[in-house]
């Protein structure tokens, strides 16, 4: 497909089948590594004013080569066709398409914007350009508008990017210097220099070519000056009415308490920088997110976290009228928390994204009276985009499919979606993808705890198989009915020959705030309880699993539950902890962000209240009792957890004799981020558990 035209119709109208073979499934391959990492994986698509044309990019990474890929595509969305715009660029993803007009895309490429006049294989010709790169950009063609994020220093100012840049490389020392604890998150160490909203006319020429372009105005040039230059405002998201009139960006306020504070406002601003940000979100301390601006720039809605220092709070719907600035929560009857939304095409209806049992759901939701109707049933809807008054344009994914476009009809609740690309349809058509079968049973408090199961490549109800258990993050986020590319796919352990088992144990979104809400203080019982008796459960009701031959394996929450359960059981043959927490005391006093130990643990240590709730469910409290064989995987530049929680347990078990590996990434961080390293990854993670399991398969009795 490299540098060839890229043009493919869509499957029939109303299919949702699988990538993966339909045929007897011992003819199909299972899925190895090398194909998984090279997969095609498609960006949310951006709709033509006119919606009968969106853009989108696909990327991808070849494993042979180490090297990565991306290309813009055009997608007629009326009879499914995709165009590849571009030419397959190396490097750094194609980001941020856009339309300029009706006849030119945009897409910003290693920090610059290009316009393509939308001919089939060419590359794009420069169209703005600045001394610092851009991102998360978009425009506003009635206007002439651009709009996008950019790195600067304290004045705020691009142009005096480069003259900054020259002192730091004249230091004759390298010191860091802090006096907020605020000093790094996740990943970075704080710096001056900040995510700033900039916005700038660069009207398109009347040939298609580079127009001019006016001084950049900092949109956020307004905010009160921070004391500590380390600490200044950053932009975390923004929105833009579809006039160029109004932006909306979300900024998380200067403040001694940063680490453990979860406030993150809203602010609205004239595009043109008038006049002066008007914070929205001054009654509220908790997180604010995701504004967005009603079709005819009226009204704007965002989502609103009210619990101060509690980052998993439900999030509630308010909208804000433009003009008389009144505003008003919507849905307060709404016991799932939404975590995306657009306006319908006359401003009445929102349709919001929301985690739902296992899926990820469009749910309409009247802005006047709060009633809601669900679109979509199972299956996980990654993105919506709205087109024309009555579909959307949504990427939607499951289990045994990979992330493609679909549209929506609004007016017609549960109808078939149509299906528009099929990304990997030459890469899956001969490649076992096993369906998750749901289960449910009672977990802790003898309440209702939902999972699911994946049957294992070449599947043989008469043999026993080994059972890979895999422990979620968060711990109040959930596993989904989606295709993931990351470490956790169940269909990549199954195709190492494990059932593969998840579970949404009680902390996990989806079920009710309650339900989300109750791991608080709780973290080594009722998610364990669930882990437990989920894993009794699927061993008493399919007698295909090898209850002698079972393993466990979780990152960030996940990885310290596979800790907990190293201290508390020996019924597991290995496990594997990536990036978890061995011991929860200097895990608090070495995190980046203290809200969280301080809600969900409760308290802080270093007083006679708060350090029983951490020495409660500390593993490294009962290092004695750890046994099992472990593989610890860790990334460097983990500020959420330092190494150290992965150091300490390694140490622990290679001192007393226990088998244990430690695999670390020196480029690495909570994530494994490159896809190299997440070859290895699996490479080493399945080698472990494969290790630890091996035996020829037993004959099934049930």
């Amino acid at each position: 497909m490299r540098f060839g035209v890229l043009v493919f119709a869509a499957a029939a109208a109303g299919v949702l089948a699988a990538e993966g073979g339909n045929a007897n499934q011992n003819s199909l391959k299972p899925l190895d590594s090398h194909l998984f990492h090279s997969l095609n994986k498609i960006s949310p698509p951006i709709v033509l004013p006119d919606q009968t044309r969106a853009l989108y990019t696909t990327s991808r990474y070849d494993p042979e080569k180490n090297k990565s890929f991306s290309f813009l595509s055009l997608l007629d969305t009326v009879s499914g066709e995709s165009t590849q715009l571009t030419p397959e660029m190396e490097g750094e993803r194609i980001s941020s398409p856009m339309w300029l007009n009706e006849n030119t895309a945009g897409y910003v490429f290693k920090g610059a914007l290009y316009q393509h006049n939308l001919q089939p294989n060419i590359n794009g010709t420069l169209f703005y350009n600045t001394t610092v790169g851009i991102s998360s950009a978009t425009y506003r063609a009635a206007t002439g508008q651009l709009f996008f994020l950019a790195d600067v220093y304290s004045d705020g100012n691009i142009n005096s990017v480069a003259g900054y840049k020259e002192k730091e490389k004249n230091r004759t020392d390298s010191a860091q210097v802090f006096d907020n604890l605020w000093a790094r998150h996740w990943n970075k160490w704080m710096t001056p220099v900040k995510a700033n909203l900039f916005s700038v006319k660069v009207p398109l020429a009347e040939n298609g070519g580079l127009g001019q372009a006016a001084r950049e105005v900092n949109l956020m040039q307004g905010l009160a000056p921070s004391v500590d230059p380390l600490l200044r405002w950053e932009a975390e998201g923004y929105a833009v009415s579809n006039d160029g009139q109004h932006a909306a960006y979300v900024v998380r306020s200067p403040s001694p308490d940063l680490s453990w504070s979860t406030n993150v406002d809203i602010y609205l601003v004239p595009c043109n920088g008038s006049g002066q940000p008007e914070l929205l979100t001054e009654a509220y301390k908790g997180a604010a997110s995701n504004p967005v601006f009603s079709a005819d720039g009226s009204a704007l809605a965002w989502l609103q976290m009210e619990t101060p220092g509690y980052e998993s709070d439900i999030r509630r719907i308010f909208v804000r009228n433009i003009t008389t600035g009144q505003t008003h929560s919507v849905a307060r009857d709404w016991d799932l928390s939404p975590h995306f939304m657009i306006w319908s095409a006359d401003s009445s209806v929102l349709y919001t994204l929301v985690q739902s049992r296992g899926d990820s759901k469009v749910v309409t939701v009247n802005v006047l009276t709060g009633a809601r109707a669900e679109l979509t049933g199972s299956g996980y809807i990654a993105s919506i985009a709205r087109l024309g008054t009555d579909r959307l344009l949504a990427v939607y994914t499951n289990t045994t499919a990979t992330h493609d476009i679909y549209t929506i009809d609004v007016n017609s609740v549960g109808a078939p979606m149509r299906r528009l690309t099929q990304a990997n349809r030459e890469k899956l058509h001969d490649v076992y993808l096993g369906e998750a079968e749901d289960f449910w049973f009672a977990g802790a408090r003898n309440e209702q705890v939902h999972g699911w199961m994946v049957r294992p490549h070449g599947f043989n109800a008469s043999q026993k198989y080994p059972l890979a258990l895999l422990i979620h993050g968060g711990p109040q986020q959930a596993n989904g009915h989606a295709f993931s590319y990351a470490q956790w796919n169940p269909n990549m352990y199954a195709s190492a020959g494990f059932v593969t088992v998840q579970i949404n144990f009680h902390g996990s979104p989806g079920y009710g705030q309650n339900f989300t809400d109750s791991i608080r203080q709780q973290w080594g019982g009722l998610p364990y309880e669930d882990l437990m008796t989920g894993v009794d459960h699927v061993i008493a009701t399919y007698g295909f699993i090898d209850a002698q031959r079972l393993v466990a394996l979780g990152g960030s929450f996940g990885g310290y539950m596979a800790n907990w359960l190293n201290a508390n059981t020996d019924r597991f043959s290995a496990l594997v902890a990536h990036d978890g927490e061995f011991n929860l005391i200097s895990g608090y006093y070495s995190t980046d962000e203290l809200w969280f130990a301080e809600h969900d643990i409760g308290g802080v240590p270093f007083t006679a209240n708060g350090r029983p709730n951490y020495e409660r469910f500390n593993p490294e409290r009962l290092a004695a009792k750890f046994k099992t064989p472990t593989l610890f995987v860790h990334g460097a530049s983990d500020f959420r957890l330092s190494l150290e929680q992965s150091l300490a347990p390694w140490t622990l078990l290679r001192r007393r004799g226990i088998p244990a590996r430690l695999v670390y990434f020196e480029n690495e961080d909570h994530w494994i981020n490159h896809a190299g390293n997440s070859v290895r990854w699996y490479s080493e993670v399945l080698g472990w558990i494969s290790q630890w399991t091996t035996s020829p398969p037993a004959p099934s009795h049930g």
